[in-house]
């Protein structure tokens, strides 16, 4: 039997999903969770929320929303493993580890701190002002995502792949330093699916809480939904009158949920003179058709005054990620690093609500 191949995907947990992240990640993870050979973990990243949020019940209540939404979306707890980054200690234990390994140079090139220091240069401030080491050494806390569980591919976006090099380099070292020939870490793979679809807001823009454009996904419920459709920007021709179908979101977002015959059809109506008004109608009823069941499955999951805990330990016990497994996977890493421990497993944390 052959190996499976395992795929992370960690989870942002800051802010409420649109439509545009259904479309262009929830979706398409789903989907790629359920291939023949796929052993895929997905967890919420709310260790690295902490760097940019300081509102805690923000932080808890995104986290509840997002783990919802994955399970509405059809996430499939039987098949995958699913879990809270903050249930599992043996992540920070590991950072440290990998902290410990890491030089300096690698961390003063990564992107977002790059960027940080570039802004305040122009700015003329302090090139380190309002710099966390949070921000600084944010990939290695990613390196310890991924190497705690030896994922061999995490889907990323192309701003993200600096961080899993550096997931490779750090685990390179480590097994240099540590190993004695063996191999403790596998050296992850960035994929980038470029295909990945990306869907407009309501004006014309790539759909992003930065620009204020976002259809919310299940936020407002279905009237949230119309009347953020009835907001897409178009232009002023009249019923009857020839459209372009390009000329705003409305055909590309038909796209996102309908075959090819269906939005050919729809782009033919629109060049036919199809009203704005009919269009955004026809619009709201095709994606509201898609959303619905997902939708009252969310307002149940939250209604029901589930936590993100909850919503995460649906996952069955043989197929959650293994506490005792971890420590017991840590206290090898600490040994060879020099760290002996007294014992090889320690009592499990009683659960608290939250």
């Amino acid at each position: 039997m052959s190996q499976k191949t395992r795929v992370l995907t960690g989870i942002t947990t800051t802010g409420t999903p649109h439509l545009g992240n259904y479309v262009g990640a929830i979706r398409p993870a789903i989907q790629a969770s359920r291939a023949e050979g796929a052993d895929s973990f997905f967890f919420l990243a709310d260790y690295h929320a902490l760097i940019k949020c300081d509102d805690p019940a923000r932080i808890e209540r995104s986290r509840l929303e997002i783990a919802a939404t994955w399970l509405a979306a059809g996430l499939d707890v039987e098949r995958v493993t699913f879990y809270r980054q903050s249930d599992i200690p043996e992540i920070t234990e590991l950072t440290w580890l990998l902290t410990c390994v890491t030089a300096k140079g690698l961390m003063n090139r990564a992107h977002a701190y790059k960027a940080a220091v570039d802004a305040n240069v122009a700015a003329g401030e302090d090139p380190d002002t309002a710099v966390t080491m949070g921000l600084y050494s944010y990939p290695i806390l990613m390196a310890a995502d991924i190497l705690m569980f030896n994922a061999h591919r995490v889907p990323v976006g192309r701003d993200q792949v600096q961080h899993i090099e550096m997931a490779r380099d750090v685990a390179q070292r480590f097994n240099h330093l540590f190993g004695k020939g063996r191999e403790f870490f596998v050296l992850p793979e960035a994929v980038v699916d470029e295909a990945v679809a990306t869907l407009p807001g309501l004006d014309g823009r790539k759909m992003s809480k930065s620009y204020d454009n976002t259809i919310p996904l299940f936020e407002g419920g279905a009237k949230g939904l119309k009347d953020a459709i009835a907001r897409i920007v178009t232009d002023s021709l009249e019923p009857g009158q020839p459209k372009d179908p390009s000329s705003n979101a409305l055909l590309t977002l038909f796209e996102a949920f309908s075959s090819r015959e269906d939005s050919a059809a729809f782009a033919d109506d629109l060049r036919g003179g199809l009203g704005w008004g009919e269009a955004k109608k026809r619009l709201f009823e095709r994606v509201d058709g898609v959303l619905a069941p997902m939708r009252e499955r969310y307002e149940d999951l939250v209604a029901g005054r589930v936590t993100s805990r909850t919503c995460c330990r649906r996952v069955p016990p043989r197929r959650g990620p293994s506490r005792r497994r971890c420590w017991a996977d840590c206290a090898r890493l600490l040994a060879c690093a020099g760290c002996t421990m007294p014992r090889l497993h320690r009592p499990l944390p009683r659960a608290t609500p939250g």
